[in-house]
């Protein structure tokens, strides 16, 4: 990094008071300019095409565009931006998706404001930087079971599986959840290839038949 060049960055979150204490923290800093805001994926794929950020600091749970399709769309469009995830969701499946779509950092929103500098720091330098609580994310999801077996499903596709099994749409999904419906269009279809049932009725079976849900 040129010492004289500061880090461009895009902050997207569509919590203003969120993105105004984050743009004040990281103003204090002399290598880093907050170049814009945004308050959703496709307004931060607008931004960033007049701004030309190096980094987008990102949340994942946003109206019109989430930030897992935004990260998509980045990739696709300008894949010299680096994205580094800002969010309070800790589920692996959210940190390996994001991670496999092109992301190239995972911070959790309760790091320290140094960590986060740190964070942006790296991923401009070309590095993969994920929190601490990230990588504990991925370490019990692999280890928390005995034998040290990944679990069949995530905490998250649980849910999903057991709100389908209810008989919720992907829409009352989404809404109880406050994640996108496309978000749980996924999930559904995470679901489905890892345990091979393709069916409502299916997923409904196993549900019960794994206690997710309660026939009484």
């Amino acid at each position: 990094m040129n010492e004289h060049t500061p880090i461009r960055v895009l902050l997207v979150d569509d919590h203003p008071l969120v993105r105004d204490g984050i743009s004040s923290r990281l103003q204090e800093e002399p290598h880093i300019e907050v170049v814009g805001q945004a308050g959703n994926g496709r307004e931060a794929i607008a931004r960033a095409h007049e701004l030309c950020p190096d980094v987008v600091l990102m949340d994942i749970t946003m109206p019109v565009m989430d930030g897992l399709e935004a990260t998509r769309r980045f990739k696709a469009e300008l894949p010299e931006v680096r994205v580094l995830i800002l969010s309070m969701h800790d589920d692996q499946e959210y940190i390996v998706k994001l991670m496999h779509d092109g992301a190239n950092g995972y911070v959790l929103k309760d790091v320290s404001s140094d960590e986060l500098i740190k964070a942006i720091e790296a991923v401009h330098q070309g590095s993969t930087y994920l929190s601490a609580g990230a990588s504990q994310s991925l370490f019990n999801n692999f280890h928390g079971r005995p034998g040290g077996h990944e679990p069949v499903l995530t905490r998250r596709e649980e849910t999903v599986l057991r709100l389908i099994a209810e008989g919720q749409c992907n829409k009352d999904i989404a809404r109880s959840l406050n994640i996108s419906v496309r978000t749980v269009e996924t999930h559904r279809q995470n679901i489905k290839g890892k345990l091979d049932i393709h069916t409502a009725a299916g997923l409904a079976r196993y549900a019960i038949e794994h206690k997710l849900v309660s026939l009484g």
